[in-house]
């Protein structure tokens, strides 16, 4: 285009036209006049009024659209040359629509000039042609490169369509990809074109090897598995392909050298890499480096530093003289390697408030194979945080987020604490993980202020689960609200459609199949009184059972089991050892009432047909939660609790002889021996867990997971108690038996199926499952896992053996959608036999709808 403006300046500059003063004027020049005018004199510099633009070399476009695209307007002052002009023939070009603007000086009357602009219009495409490739393949690439119907043929398409699906197949291996694209004049049209592209994409190229030359610190097995992306080929190489990328091979050459550098080798460089063709349609690829020697550090100077001493910021560190130079660590320990819990110098100063500190490492001497590095500190002025604000909560209440934010006005800056407010934004489950604090520092107050942008997402779900056990399909409907507003319940202006923004969960579930049926209400209060993190629960539930004969598949309605249950429970963050730590109390209470149906007690698991059972228990469990920032996908921290659970030892306080023997009783009498002796049922419950959430690359999980259960009795006369029992095995869906087992899942065998039918009093359960986050978008979080999965349950001490263990392993995905829940589904293979068969348990699908683990 440059050199086009060029030549309408100079064309305009010497202007060939007939003597005007010789001729009668013109008043227009008429839009299909092609004859160019000759010479005119005008003089440069000059201002003159625009009388008149004529358009000429028009195929399609109007004379008017034209006019309108030069911006020029009848009657204004205008200079020749000036920018006036060079501006509307720029405007022409801009517009895509001409391939030449050529400007012309027509006439002049006195003061008065007219301006003749001769245009070639670019042709523009009608039909496209694809072809060597699937129809299918060929729409997908026509709609890729969006070569459309109408738009206009340029050289810079043809070049681009060109080389962009060449590209297409050079990075899937065809290396030897050729594309032809010629255009053809339409004559259905007017100034159209027809496009044809042919692609012979060739065979897909591989490479064979890749050799590296002067190398001797490092083999060239290690240097190639140090690029990441460039394989060679051999026998079962599945998870990586060996095609050849230009771009992922540069990428690869940079990790090479930086492998060296990590290893002291700071002058390796790549002197030559080269691509050799094998008779076999196969590639090479050659390597030629220099290492270079290798270096060590030397001595670590500290200027600037008056905060913290020498010896200090040297532990901190963590770099010894002597030690292998290594450049990337150098500079992770000294401004960070990315990660929430970076320790580093700079993170440091930035949790103590030195928001403005810079910290930067020199190398100021080198000498022989030692570099000697000064790390210059410049401290500045502690930060304290002016003001902090929250935008994007349309619906949470300002005070839900702010009292979980660590940033507090008047406090000192911290890094530490703007990322722990993040998590604990993410903990709340109201919002989008993705939660972007924008830091505005004021250098000359030496304050800074902080905005915390969320993304809401659905507050309330509907949970439903399926899954199929006690010889039974089971549903459940729950709908929960995870941010309800109590105190506006009766305020009928906040039911949009429910009074929400308060942070307080409340829940309604039903739960019910052919043999039971379930309804329970819940609530909790996360900040009891405004003030404090302590926290209020209290439950209801009501369950209804019906007697099941396994043999016959019957159910019969006229013997059943009624329990009542509720709790109440108190919360509070601890801060000591840190404020990850909670402690929970809670009573609960629950009465089961038999109605001719068989229910297994004691030692000797009689059966106990009539009468009530009440249990009163205290809870106790400490706690501590640093994963985060996703209550979906935790990228880091841990989860670990320890719990206790028990009941008054009634047996040893009542003083009642329990060594009685039932021989002798009538039934009747048997019963009433029974109802009498687990009236108030005792024991107690030991628990332990332990999740840890290892980031391994970015988007990738490995979470790890220990648990174990104890269940005891206070008298041996007694024996444990017919509730509170393990049951292992399946997807881990409660079964609607509020009795206080406990279900825990182990997939790859089938539900409940591991322990024994009365449940069992131990279970341990180990853990690996490696996720990987596919998306974590507020509108459905995906991610995918692998697992391995080994636990058991023991009815008692006597057979209790950590090591003997139901193995399986499996893949699954995970579906999080605000308004549903977790969805999920999971394939796993068990490796060993349920009790009593000697056949693996093999391959088993789980479902997850609506539950979390």
């Amino acid at each position: 285009m440059g050199k086009s403006l060029f030549f309408i300046v100079f064309f305009i500059a010497f202007i060939t036209i007939a003597k005007a003063q010789e001729e009668s004027p013109k008043d227009t020049i008429s839009p299909g006049e092609t004859t160019k005018p000759t010479k005119l004199n005008y003089e440069r510099g000059k201002e003159y009024i625009l009388g008149g633009i004529s358009v000429t070399g028009l195929q399609k476009f109007s004379e008017d659209a034209v006019k309108v695209y030069t911006g020029l307007l009848i009657g204004q002052p205008i200079k020749l040359p000036g920018d006036k002009l060079t501006s509307a023939i720029k405007k022409l070009y801009e517009s895509k629509q001409f391939s030449e603007v050529d400007v012309y000086l027509s006439k002049i009357d006195g003061n008065t000039i007219y301006l003749q602009f001769d245009v070639i219009e670019l042709p523009k495409l009608n039909n496209i042609k694809i072809t060597g490739i699937r129809k299918a393949k060929a729409r997908e690439l026509q709609n890729e490169a969006e070569l459309k119907k109408g738009i206009q043929v340029t050289d810079n398409l043809i070049v681009t369509t060109r080389n962009y699906f060449k590209k297409k197949y050079t990075d899937k291996g065809y290396l030897k990809t050729k594309v032809s694209l010629t255009t053809k004049k339409d004559t259905s049209d007017t100034n159209t074109v027809d496009m044809f592209i042919h692609i012979d994409r060739g065979d897909r190229i591989k490479i064979k090897n890749i050799n590296f030359i002067g190398n001797e610190a490092l083999s060239n097995g290690k240097l190639r598995g140090v690029m990441k992306n460039t394989k060679r080929k051999f026998l079962g190489r599945f998870w990586k392909s060996s095609k050849y990328i230009e771009d992922d091979f540069k990428e690869d050459l940079e990790s090479v050298l930086e492998r060296y550098s990590e290893l002291g080798y700071r002058d390796a460089r790549i002197l030559d890499n080269r691509l050799v063709w094998n008779d076999d349609n196969t590639i090479n690829l050659e390597i030629e480096l220099e290492e270079g020697r290798q270096y060590r550090f030397s001595d670590i100077l500290f200027v600037g530093n008056q905060k913290y001493t020498d010896d200090f910021l040297k532990r901190y560190l963590r770099i010894e003289k002597g030690d292998v130079y290594n450049g990337k660590v150098l500079k992770e320990r000294i401004s960070g390697d990315g990660t929430p819990d970076s320790q580093d110098i700079q993170t440091l100063y930035h949790n103590n408030g030195y928001l403005f500190s810079s910290v930067n490492a020199v190398e100021t001497r080198v000498q022989n194979d030692s570099i000697t590095v000064e790390i210059r500190i410049r401290e500045d002025e502690p930060a304290t945080i002016r003001k902090v604000t929250v935008v994007g909560n349309d619906k949470t209440n300002d005070h839900v987020i702010y009292r979980e934010l660590r940033v507090k006005p008047g406090d000192l800056f911290s890094r530490q604490n703007i990322i722990r407010s993040i998590r604990e934004i993410g903990q709340l489950g109201f919002f989008d993980t993705n939660v972007t604090p924008d830091v505005k520092p004021d250098y000359q107050n030496k304050t800074a202020d902080v905005e915390f942008a969320v993304v809401e997402k659905g507050g309330s779900q509907i949970e439903l689960q399926g899954g199929f056990g006690g010889g039974a399909f089971i549903g459940t409907l729950g709908l929960s609200f995870n941010n309800f507003s109590i105190r506006n319940i009766f305020n009928k202006d906040a039911y949009q459609p429910l009074p929400m923004g308060d942070g307080q969960s409340l829940s309604l579930r039903l739960q019910a199949s052919r043999t039971n049926s379930t309804y329970s209400l819940s609530f909790s209060e996360p900040w009891l009184g405004g003030k404090k993190p302590q926290s209020l629960q209290f439950s209801f539930f009501y369950s209804n059972q019906f007697q099941f004969d396994f043999q016959t598949r019957q159910v019969n309605r006229d013997r059943s089991l009624d329990i009542f249950g509720a709790t109440v429970g108190l919360g509070k963050r601890l801060q000591w050892p840190d404020d990850f730590f909670s402690l929970s109390q809670s009573i609960s209470y629950q009465r089961i009432g038999l109605n001719n149906f068989q229910y297994r007690v004691g030692s000797s698991n009689a059966i106990l047909s009539n009468g009530d059972l009440n249990n009163l228990a205290y809870t106790i469990a400490l706690s501590r939660n640093s994963a985060g920032p996703s209550l979906i996908f935790p990228t880091y921290g841990s989860e670990f609790s320890i719990r206790a659970k028990a009941t008054l030892p009634y047996s040893l306080i009542n003083g009642k002889d329990l060594s009685n023997s039932s021989d002798g009783l009538t039934e009747s009498e048997f019963q009433d021996f029974l109802a009498d002796r687990f009236k108030w049922l005792e024991y107690y419950k030991l628990s332990a867990k332990g999740k840890w959430y290892t980031s391994l690359a970015n988007k990738l999980v490995l979470m790890s997971n220990f648990e174990m259960g104890f269940l005891g009795s206070y008298n041996d006369d007694l024996g444990l108690t017919p509730v509170e029992r393990y049951f292992v095995g399946g997807d881990g869906i409660a079964q609607g038996q509020l009795d206080g087992r406990e279900i825990v899942g182990l997939r790859g065998y089938q539900n409940q199926r591991i322990s024994s039918a009365n449940g069992g009093s131990i279970y341990n359960k180990f853990q690996l499952e490696l996720r990987y986050s596919i998306t974590d978008k507020p509108s459905a979080s995906i991610y995918t896992l692998g697992f391995l999965e080994a636990g058991n349950a023991y009815d008692n001490f006597s057979t209790f053996n950590p090591f003997e263990l139901k193995r399986s392993a499996g893949l699954g995905v995970r579906i999080f959608m605000p308004a549903f829940g977790l969805l999920g589904i999971d394939f796993a293979h068990g490796f060993d036999p349920l009790p009593g068969f000697t056949e693996k348990s093999g391959w088993q699908t789980h479902f997850i709808i609506g539950r979390q683990f």
